[in-house]
């Protein structure tokens, strides 16, 4: 349960109520962009109980909504996260305006100002398909805030037998380093690829889970997260989140 007798910080606040995430907070409270109380409040650390009136200026909103959010098809090679020794290719180097793959009627151009432009998950060097990246903290809430159940899909081309035990297994019942696997959805797809929906990530968790059962993974796509899907999107090529979806 929350707690409501004790203070805490006002850019934790604003994050549970998914008006931005804490790092956002900060930036918006050195700019005068919040109100506690209906009074600004100008000072980072500044503490609050969860009771009181805590909300973003309208100004806040604004700079919000003109921040951008990009679904790239990630091909094998890439890593989702920058890297700063350049030992490999970050994902973000394939949003270029060459690579943009208009989607509907979305007049938006393709090119913007990408700083603050940061992966809202990974996926591994290994594997190709959905990757969302994104300037606004909200959308990266939605994915990958603190309990947040968001269900993420793959196709699982394999290697090997596995029986209808097995099978169960990769459902529900696997320990990784310690730990007990939340249940999956992992059904078959075809004769050698499988459908796994998981609702946590854990570092190669498929990969894992698959050599714990005796398969092989040859290929790894991630097709959807959330409500938001791959679709026709092509490999290497990146769109805007269109105003209709929502993970």
């Amino acid at each position: 349960m929350v707690d409501n007798t004790q203070k805490v910080r006002i850019s934790k606040i604003l994050s549970e109520k998914g008006l931005c995430s804490r790092r956002e907070a900060d930036k918006f409270i050195e700019l005068g962009h919040v109100l506690l109380d209906g009074k600004i409040v100008n000072e980072l650390g500044t503490k609050a109980f969860r009771s009181q009136s805590v909300m973003l200026k309208k100004i806040a909103t604004k700079i919000q909504d003109s921040k951008h959010t990009i679904l790239l098809h990630k091909p094998v090679g890439y890593i989702s996260h920058l890297d700063d020794d350049k030992e490999f290719t970050p994902a973000a180097t394939l949003i270029t305006p060459d690579r943009y793959y208009k989607y509907s009627d979305d007049a938006r151009r393709p090119i913007f100002k990408s700083e603050g432009l940061a992966p809202a998950g990974r996926l591994d060097i290994d594997s190709s398909g959905l990757l969302v990246l994104t300037q606004d903290g909200r959308v990266a809430k939605k994915i990958i805030g603190e309990n947040v159940i968001v269900e993420k899909e793959y196709l699982v081309r394999v290697d090997g037998q596995l029986s209808d035990k097995g099978l169960n297994l990769l459902n529900h019942g696997l320990t990784l380093d310690g730990y007990t696997l939340k249940p999956a959805k992992v059904i078959w797809q075809n004769e050698n690829q499988l459908s796994f929906t998981l609702i946590e990530g854990r570092n190669r968790q498929i990969r894992k889970m698959c050599e714990l059962v005796g398969l092989k993974v040859i290929t790894l796509k991630r097709v959807r997260i959330g409500r938001v899907s791959l679709g026709n999107l092509p490999i290497g090529s990146w769109r805007f989140l269109s105003e209709e979806e929502s993970f």
